[in-house]
Formats: structure tokens, sequence, C-alpha cells
């Protein structure tokens, strides 16, 4: 991220801006990532983890989970409030905190290196891509073609605005977007698509807005 960018999102921490953060594990998760078939032991990256439960219930299917987190305030919160001992050392310009089969590694994701992850046998990427700007999105897919291997694949869950969609005449929809970014070195599948009316709860008087929640599995060329 930008120097600007991460100073807000630390600033969402501590001021515990954190409405993004989902209480429970995410059941598209759980629906569509038994699909993958996934060997045990396997190691999943988790970019811009936050304190998600997803990590939780990743490493009791037997993962190994490795996140990458900027805010040590929700890293802190993640093994604090699942009652978590973690093991805390310097790898390079970050800090591993680790228990059991969870790993979280603090510092900013655009400094990590491949050496810093090892091996990465699938990215698990719930809305870390469409939660950042879009003018850091092609930075973001970049970064990860550079830390993870060319046999690595990717499911990937978005949250869109079905209305914003619709009246993008000109910009990308969220879903060329993806295409534009990941089509070149990936094999595109969006294998769900579920439609929500959801009420917004800072404005309880406007009407639902539609919600698009997609399962994209993105399969390596090279793989």
């Amino acid at each position: 991220m930008t120097g600007r960018d991460n100073v807000l999102w630390l600033q969402c921490w501590r001021d515990r801006q954190t409405d993004f953060h989902q209480t429970g594990v995410n059941q598209l998760l759980t629906q569509f990532w038994p699909n993958l078939a996934l060997a045990q032991g396997s190691r999943v990256f988790v970019p811009l983890c936050g304190k998600s439960l997803d990590m939780i219930w990743l490493a009791k299917q037997g993962h190994e989970v490795i996140g990458v987190e900027l805010s040590p305030l929700a890293v802190r919160a993640f093994f604090r409030e699942n009652r978590l001992q973690p093991v805390r050392r310097q790898v390079g310009k970050f800090t591993l905190w680790k228990h059991g089969r969870v790993s979280i590694l603090c510092g900013d994701y655009f400094s990590l290196s491949k050496d810093d992850l090892g091996q990465i046998d699938t990215v698990y990427d719930r809305a870390a891509l469409t939660a950042l700007p879009e003018d850091l999105r092609p930075l973001y897919v970049a970064q990860l073609k550079l830390i993870v291997q060319d046999t690595t694949n990717v499911f990937l869950l978005t949250t869109e605005d079905a209305e914003e969609q619709d009246t993008q005449s000109q910009a990308l929809g969220v879903a060329e977007e993806i295409k534009t970014l990941y089509s070149e070195d990936f094999k595109i599948d969006l294998a769900h698509v579920e439609s929500v009316f959801e009420v917004d709860p800072k404005a309880p008087d406007k009407s639902p807005e539609r919600t698009e929640y997609k399962v994209y599995r993105l399969s390596t060329r090279s793989g």
C-alpha cells in the first residue's frame, strides 16, 4: 500500500472501525473450499488477513495457514480473542506470530518476499483484492505473482454492489477487472454467484441494495 493507505488502515484498527470484519467463518468458504480437495498439510496464504476466523477454520481442515497483516492490533486481537498463545520472532521486515498451524506475518504485504512465505499451495483471498483502492489492485496482483510459486492456485471471494456494477458503463466491473488482472497466468472459473438484498445498517430507512457474493477458482496455466 501507499504510505497514506497504510496510515488509514492502521487508524481503522486504532479507532475500531472494523465493520468489514466478519464475526463468523465465511459460509462460502466452508461450502466451496472442500471441492478443492487439498492434501492435509497444504500451505495456505491469506493476504490482508486482519483477524479473520477463516484462518482458524482452515487450520482445522489440516492446512498450514500463513496470513499477512499490517496492523499489530489486528494480529494481537486475533490470538487473544481465540485464546491462543503465540510465539513471536523477527523474520526479515516482519514479526512472525505463530501458534500451531496458524502463522501471521505482521508487516506490509508489499514488502513480502518468496523467502518470507516459503512454499504456498493455495492463496485464500476473501475480498482482499476488492478492499484495495482500484489503482492498487494491479500492484497487489503483480506482488502476489512475485511471492508465490508458478503452480500456486487462488481461491477468491468477492463482494460486489450489483447496482453499482449495473451503472458502470465505462469503468470496469469487478468480473472484467479480475479477467484483466489474472487471465494471463490463470484459468478463471466463476464457481458461484449469490445475490442478496441487504439493508445498510447505517441507513436503515433506505431500500435494500442487491449485493452479489462470488466464488472464483483461479488455477495456474503452468500447473
